[in-house]
Formats: structure tokens, sequence, C-alpha cells
């Protein structure tokens, strides 16, 4: 019987640094990173190119230490440094499946990590590897979300999977609100005019610009990933 053929060829994943921290909600869950790395591999499996995009909050977010009064630039390089640790260990889950990964980051740190160089990335999802990049965008005041949509079209990726702990984009959160509805489709501008927390509003603005869709679904559900990209209708698309 032949496999399915995914309806993207080439994807960014763009993954909370609070995805990794499961129920504790601070620090390395390890086996929600081993649950996360083995849905990663199941679509890799598929033929899939894989660029991967972390973020830090489950450690230190820029914007709270700021809150707190420290100075929002050094707060921001900070969170910086914490993506990189998730990066690390995503990296780890992974290689212990047996898939190749690089990280490279927007912040020099040669010892850890490579550079990020656009082409060298490029050339390594063409060879088959799944590359996580870390430090955002190199720049305070740029949330992840920004540098997910950045590297998706410097990468020419088709599409941008925003992992979340719901499935999909509601009316209101449907934790708090059971009678909260989900959209099956949005536009940038419904995102942008409503102010729904689907990424924000410079990332939503870049992938407006640049026609890059975002799938927002559920990381939680087993198997997900792999449904959307063989053409499943999963949580709520933007486009």
């Amino acid at each position: 019987m032949q496999q399915a053929k995914p309806i993207y060829r080439r994807i960014l994943l763009k993954l909370s640094g609070e995805a990794l921290a499961g129920e504790e909600g601070y620090g390395i869950d390890s086996k929600v990173l081993d649950f996360i790395a083995e849905e990663i591999k199941e679509i890799y499996e598929l033929g899939v190119e894989i660029a991967v995009v972390i973020g830090g909050g489950n450690i230190f977010r820029g914007i709270q230490g700021a809150a707190k009064g420290m100075e929002r630039a050094s707060a921001d390089y900070m969170g910086m440094l914490a993506t990189v640790l998730n990066a690390l260990s995503l990296q780890y889950a992974l290689e212990k499946l047996g898939v190749n990964t690089r990280v490279q980051t927007a912040i020099e740190m040669k010892e850890l990590a490579e550079p990020y160089i656009r082409r060298r990335a490029i050339r390594h999802l063409e060879k088959g590897r799944i590359v996580i990049f870390a430090a955002g965008t190199g720049n305070p005041f740029f949330t992840t979300d920004t540098a997910a949509a950045l590297r998706a079209m410097e990468i020419g990726a088709e599409v941008i999977l925003k992992a979340t702990k719901v499935d999909g984009v509601y009316t209101a959160d449907p934790l708090l609100n059971p009678q909260a509805e989900r959209f099956k489709e949005l536009s940038y501008l419904d995102v942008l005019q409503k102010q729904l927390k689907v990424m924000d509003a410079t990332a939503v603005s870049l992938c407006m610009d640049n026609n890059l869709p975002i799938i927002v679904f559920n990381l939680r559900e087993k198997g997900n990933m792999k449904r959307i990209l063989l053409g499943e209708d999963i949580g709520t698309i933007v486009k």
C-alpha cells in the first residue's frame, strides 16, 4: 500500500518554551520533550523538510523580566539564551531517535551551535536534517513568533505550524469558556483586527505580506502534525 504524500514539502514548526514544561509550568519535562521529538520524527519520516523555532518562556521571558524593573533589552537577551537551552534539549531528544539535526543561533556561540546562515540552513534541510533555530532574531524587542515568520520566509517554508495547547483559534479561551467556538479559517486581517492570540501582530503582518499560511493546532494530541501534513482538517488556518 502506497503511503499518502504530504501536502507541504517544507514547513516551519513554531514551539513555545512553555510546551516543553508540561504541567510543571517551568523548566523542561523530559517526557513531554520525548513526546514532541517522536511527533516530529513521525512527520520527518514522511519526507518533509522541517525547521523549528523554539521559545524560551519556560525558563525566562524577557517581557516579564522588563515588567519587574529589568532593562528590556537585557531581559530580551536573557530570553534568547533560554531558547538556546531549549533548542539543545530538543536536538538531544531528536538525535536519541536517530534523526540528524543542526542548531543554528542568531547570537554566535560556536562552541554550542552553528551561527545562523540562511543558505547553510537551506542546505541542511535539503540533506534531510532538521534545523532548529534558536535565539530568536538575535535582536531585543522581537518575539520568537516574529523570528518564526522571518525564518520561514528566509528558508522558503510553505506553512508555519503553530503548536499550542488548544485545537485552534477560538472566539474566547476554551479552557475558561466552554461556549467558545473554534474558527475553522481566518484571514490575516481578521486576526489583526480582532486581536486574536495567534501570533503577535508583527509576525502576522509579515505572513500576510508574503502570503504565508499559519496553521494553529493542538500539539498535545498525538498524531496531529502528521494528520495536518496529510491534508486533514485540523486546527485553524490563517491565510
